[in-house]
């Protein structure tokens, strides 16, 4: 398992965002150096966990729950597949384009270290936006995107340092539980039924999927437990 790409972006203007000053950051390329992960701070004033990359938009994206967006390669050749284009490390917006490993069967809380220095943890999937629809110009592509359920993964920064191209990834742990991105990711969009076993990762899981499935418990509880008896 290795990394291919460490991939930044820049605020670029375009007709497709929510961002009051219509910038985005979501076209990220590779470069050739290393670069600095860091936490961020908490949504809505830290942004990316990189240095030199942008987040613009900090209502939805960025913080230290979303400090960086990892992509596996073998998910952007299936998508090459179906589109029929070419798709670049960085093309889905992600920070870290991987060889190897399985993001959707990653756990809630895995934490991978990568290189010498960092250590990352598993929070959540990706959930699919209009900047991103726009972005790679594909017709429906929120529903196609969320209906493929391979989102890629968001991380929380534990141990910061530099990362670069070709770094080896290693699974530093992973935790007994089964919650998977691909399961954390159908239950906060396509198959809500499935939140409360969200709730088996404990604080590892992203805050507002862990908000989102306590209020689920909280209306549905009698319903669900009795599906779970029956």
């Amino acid at each position: 398992m290795k990394l291919l790409s460490v991939n930044l972006g820049r605020p670029k203007a375009v007709p497709y965002t929510d961002h009051p000053e219509g910038v985005t950051g979501i076209d990220k390329r590779p470069v050739d150096r290393p670069v600095r992960v860091a936490a961020p701070g908490p949504k809505g004033f830290g942004a990316s966990g990189l240095a030199g990359d942008a987040v613009c938009e900090t209502r939805h994206h960025g913080g230290d729950d979303q400090a960086v967006y990892a992509m596996a390669r073998e998910d952007l050749d299936e998508w090459e597949g179906v589109l029929g284009r070419t798709l670049p490390n960085g093309s889905f917006g992600e920070n870290l384009t991987t060889e190897g490993v399985d993001l959707s069967g990653a756990r809630i809380g895995e934490r991978w270290a990568i290189g010498p220095e960092v250590v990352l943890e598993v929070t959540s999937g990706r959930i699919p936006c209009r900047t991103f629809q726009g972005h790679l110009g594909e017709k429906g592509w929120v529903k196609r995107f969320t209906q493929r359920g391979a989102p890629g993964a968001y991380l929380r920064v534990i141990r910061p340092g530099e990362v670069r191209a070709g770094d080896a990834i290693r699974i530093a742990h992973r935790p007994d539980h089964e919650v998977t991105v691909a399961l954390q990711f159908r239950a906060t969009t396509t198959e809500r039924t499935l939140l409360p076993r969200l709730l088996a990762a404990g604080d590892a899981l992203h805050p507002e999927a862990m908000a989102t499935a306590r209020t689920y418990l909280e209306k549905y509880g009698e319903k669900y437990v009795a599906e779970l008896d029956s």
